[in-house]
């Protein structure tokens, strides 16, 4: 009979926006800010896009562990592993500021080309070029409509026609269908075992930022 204190899922992109949004996935109290370069969060978002493998999350539904704010993690997956992939899907596809090293709120906006399918990060020069969308975030509003969106950029760029940027842009809002893989570790697990997970992955090549779950830890020791 298996024994595996972990099992593996696959999950939508909008699963994961709606556990965001919905602070389903949580993140303990003391982790490192948000480190990636703006050129990372684009080619992460140009991955999905061409549906490349992305990495994974791992979860812990555990609830003797603070979290930003100070609250309990009760029935909510702590966020062990794949914090920076969380909160570059937060930055480019909900339009969510990030919390950079020097500890400043910063947005990072991606911008789409539907012509040449290419994205970019977003400067003053592209807010101002209408053959880009400057910040993909628009299209993942529930409130926008697709086809309004491939309108109004049509409107802005004449002698383009719809048929000719709609599979682009279909594709693109269909980034949300892509999946991610999160192991889910049990959660009956202690943090000792955690930590000792994560290190035994940590030996066997795949690098894990061990440093986080010390700091995850210390945290945990807070609510005892």
């Amino acid at each position: 009979m298996p024994n595996s204190r972990y099992s593996l899922h696959q999950y939508s992109v909008d699963t994961l926006l709606n556990w965001i949004k919905t602070e389903e996935i949580v993140i303990p109290e003391i982790q490192r800010p948000f480190v990636w370069s703006a050129p990372k969060v684009r080619d992460f978002i140009d991955s999905l896009y061409h549906g490349y493998p992305v990495g994974y999350l791992i979860t812990w539904p555990k609830s003797d562990i603070y979290l930003r704010g100070g609250e309990s993690s009760i029935r909510k997956r702590v966020l062990i592993d794949g914090q920076q992939r969380t909160m570059a899907l937060r930055a480019a596809l909900l339009g969510k500021e990030v919390l950079t090293k020097k500890y400043r709120e910063q947005r990072i906006q991606i911008a789409f080309h539907p012509d040449k399918e290419s994205f970019a990060v977003t400067t003053n020069a592209i807010r101002n070029d209408p053959e880009w969308i400057s910040d993909i975030s628009v299209v993942f509003n529930s409130n926008s409509r697709l086809l309004r969106l491939v309108d109004e950029y049509c409107e802005k760029n004449s002698g383009i026609e719809g048929y000719e940027i709609l599979m682009p842009m279909r594709r693109l809002y269909e980034i949300r269908n892509n999946s991610l893989g999160v192991i889910e570790l049990m959660a009956d697990l202690d943090i000792d075992t955690v930590i000792e997970i994560v290190g035994r992955i940590n030996r066997t090549g795949i690098h894990l930022p061990t440093a986080d779950f010390i700091k995850s830890r210390m945290a945990a020791s807070y609510s005892t």
